[in-house]
């Protein structure tokens, strides 16, 4: 087996997201789940678009995120998304460039748009996700370069995009030719809503081992193994799992590897401004400890840090020199 020459390549939503800050009540008089992240058609987007106060536009994703993270520790990183040859389009594959990503999928036409999420943030942190998948649901299997997969010390693919059926065979082929070449596959859960819809792909997918590092948060840990025991459930992924990664917000994190169990707090932080991307940036954190053979212990810390990082400001991608922060933490 050769050396691969890439840390981790992923396979997810290529977003732009726009976030702007609301207050409690136009989330009920938009009918918003808050909290939450709802799927919605191209005319519910212009709806709430239109309803949206001053905006930042940012690049997004949450795959795209954990690799602006990832790069920007001194990871080397590539991505695979879908966007169309649309002025969102280009401002995505701008961004990820520009932050030292590999991002060579080719555009499609622009008869479906790049993908937007409109994101309202309430006072106390917590943001609301209302998604056009738009032209990242159409990813198409054929778009994917197996020898940059094998070329990767781990694959991580994103929960969100397993949705849509195109994209869904296409992760399935990545996986394929990422353990054909002896690599690691990463998923992230994303959302209860995912579990609720593909469960049973998931469950199958451990079952078969075809998952070596599996990341979840509380809710999803729950929705993914019915049990309400949160101990309970982390053990019962930890047999068929050689990695589960399990976040709990202001509890902290917890991690089972190869049947060492670890468990770090959450970092102290001032203020949560915007929760948009804490677990994406935490995977960042987690995964750069762990292609590096860090300590189990010392990857949650590392998770724990890129995500105060995070949610001490608006958007999903960092805004401080993540490698100057790690060092100045953990000395």
């Amino acid at each position: 087996m050769t050396e691969p020459t890439t840390d981790v390549i992923a396979i997810g939503n290529a977003i732009v997201d726009v976030i702007a800050p609301c207050d409690e009540a136009q989330i009920e008089q938009l009918g918003l789940a808050k909290g939450g992240m709802t799927l919605m058609d191209a005319a519910r987007s212009a709806e709430l678009y239109a309803a949206m106060g001053p905006a930042k536009e940012v690049s997004g994703g949450s795959a795209a995120n954990t690799l602006a993270g990832l790069a920007a520790l001194g990871a080397k990183c590539a991505f695979i998304g879908q966007v169309a040859d649309d002025q969102f389009g280009r401002v995505f594959a701008h961004d990820i460039r520009a932050g030292g990503i590999a991002f060579d999928t080719p555009t499609r036409d622009a008869s479906v748009p790049t993908a937007q999420c409109l994101i309202f943030v309430t006072p106390d942190g917590q943001r609301t996700m209302n998604t056009f998948l738009g032209a990242s649901q159409f990813l198409p299997a054929e778009a994917l370069d197996d020898a940059a997969i094998a070329n990767a010390k781990v694959l991580y693919l994103e929960g969100y995009l397993w949705d849509p059926e195109e994209p869904r065979r296409a992760m399935r082929r990545a996986i394929a030719a990422a353990r054909a070449a002896g690599r690691e596959v990463a998923f992230t859960l994303s959302d209860a809503f995912v579990i609720a819809r593909h469960g049973d792909d998931f469950r199958a997918l451990i079952a078969e081992g075809q998952i070596d590092i599996l990341f979840a948060n509380e809710h999803e840990l729950a929705a993914l193994t019915g049990l309400e025991d949160f101990h309970e459930g982390l053990e019962q992924l930890a047999k068929n799992v050689p990695c589960v990664v399990v976040t709990r917000s202001e509890k902290g994190a917890h991690a089972i590897r190869g049947g060492e169990h670890a468990h770090v707090p959450a970092q102290p932080i001032e203020r949560v401004v915007d929760t948009t991307g804490a677990g994406d940036l935490f995977a960042a954190g987690f995964l750069f400890g762990h292609v590096r053979a860090k300590p189990l212990a010392e990857c949650l810390t590392l998770g724990a840090i890129c995500a105060a990082e995070i949610i001490s400001h608006y958007g999903p991608r960092p805004e401080a020199d993540l490698a100057a922060l790690l060092a100045e933490k953990l000395g």
